[in-house]
């Protein structure tokens, strides 16, 4: 058993009773958070924060500096997973293997994620389940597309329901930068039909690309993207990505680029040719509006002048995340104050969202992300 950085049988401020011995201070003194002897510890939740983890993409480039990433020296870095627990992952995705968040902040730091869910349970989770491996049900990152992604797609509900291993993945992508002429695909263009459309994905055809809808990427619109949504995000685009905790992506079309994979008829067969939602954005006067709603999580945008505030959630039954876009902030919650810089993500747990405000301290915008339905 490994002991924590800090020993919580020292601390004075939390409460660290040990619920098998019904003492402060346990009889093993090499402590583990889920060890047999101390069962579980009670720990009071607290907002926590989180250490990004970068991948390098093909695709990728240097702009999450602006959102005051360390990014690694010499590599071009496609994603920033900001919120992330998941027990597995695709090879050609994250590279195999699980992908955790590590906590950033509080007693817990140097955690993962799934520790704090697998300690809090019903106080982090409310009423929202944990996917079926005991993970947090939402993933979010950051991407910069340097150069254009590849045409893609994510199981369907029916591909899903009969194959293992593929995972639905809905996502939203909220535009915070955009270079001039920059676009972003999104669904396939009314009137062509799956024969052609097949035709140019068996071919590996450019054709493929005249097959989408390209709309101009806007900085400030968010765009949902069902599962089975063909897309991709054009070269130019800066964006946040909230979506369901899935790493499983069929490729259709790689631009020419060579040594990556495709997966060209389950992307087929999960294609939706329906159209997909239309863009969604804060209005001009607005503070506050709900930009997306699906089963798995709602994507409210906050605009705060400095020294405004603004209530996390209602009813705390549910988890909330809080994605910090521009400015900053604090979090005021029944545990404390957490402040929120530039580029920050934040997760309130379900037993504090209720009782928790953010307090500009500058111009800030920020997504407010209750999770579940």
């Amino acid at each position: 058993m490994t002991r924590p950085a800090r020993d919580p049988h020292d601390t004075g401020r939390h409460d660290w009773t040990c619920k098998r011995e019904g003492v402060r201070s346990c009889k093993v003194r090499d402590f583990d958070w889920r060890c047999a002897s101390c069962y579980f510890v009670t720990m009071p939740t607290y907002p926590l924060l989180f250490e990004p983890l970068f991948f390098a993409k093909v695709w990728g480039g240097r702009a999450l500096e602006h959102l005051g990433k360390p990014l690694p020296a010499r590599e071009n870095i496609g994603e920033s997973w900001e919120l992330a627990d998941l027990a597995s992952t695709s090879s050609g995705g994250a590279g195999g293997g699980a992908a955790r968040s590590i906590i950033a902040n509080g007693p817990l730091q140097g955690r993962t994620l799934n520790d704090a869910v697998a300690i809090w349970k019903t106080d982090l989770l409310g009423a929202t389940p944990a996917t079926p491996s005991g993970c947090f049900p939402l993933l979010v990152k950051f991407l910069d597309a340097r150069e254009n992604l590849s045409v893609q797609v994510h199981p369907s509900p029916a591909y899903a329901r009969t194959h293992t291993g593929a995972h639905l993945k809905t996502e939203s992508w909220y535009i915070l930068h955009a270079e001039p002429g920059a676009v972003i695909y999104k669904g396939i263009r009314p009137g062509v039909s799956r024969d052609a459309f097949a035709t140019h994905a068996r071919a590996n055809s450019p054709d493929i690309v005249k097959d989408m809808i390209a709309l101009p990427a806007i900085p400030g619109e968010c765009h949902n993207l069902p599962s089975g949504t063909v897309h991709a995000l054009g070269a130019g685009v800066l964006v946040a990505e909230v979506q369901t905790p899935s790493d499983t992506t069929f490729r259709l079309y790689d631009w020419g680029r060579t040594g990556r994979e495709l997966h060209t008829e389950p992307a087929l067969e999960c294609s939706d040719f329906s159209p997909a939602p239309a863009a969604a954005r804060l209005g001009a006067g607005q503070s506050s509006a709900t930009l997306v709603t699906t089963e798995f999580y709602t994507i409210n945008e906050l605009s705060l002048r400095a020294g405004e505030s603004h209530t996390v959630a209602g009813s705390g039954l549910r988890p909330v995340v809080i994605i910090m876009l521009s400015g900053g902030a604090r979090l005021e919650s029944p545990s404390g104050m957490t402040s929120l810089m530039l580029g920050s993500t934040c997760l309130v747990p379900a037993n504090l969202s209720a009782g928790s405000r953010v307090i500009a301290e500058s111009a800030a915008r920020l997504l407010v992300v209750p999770v579940g339905g």
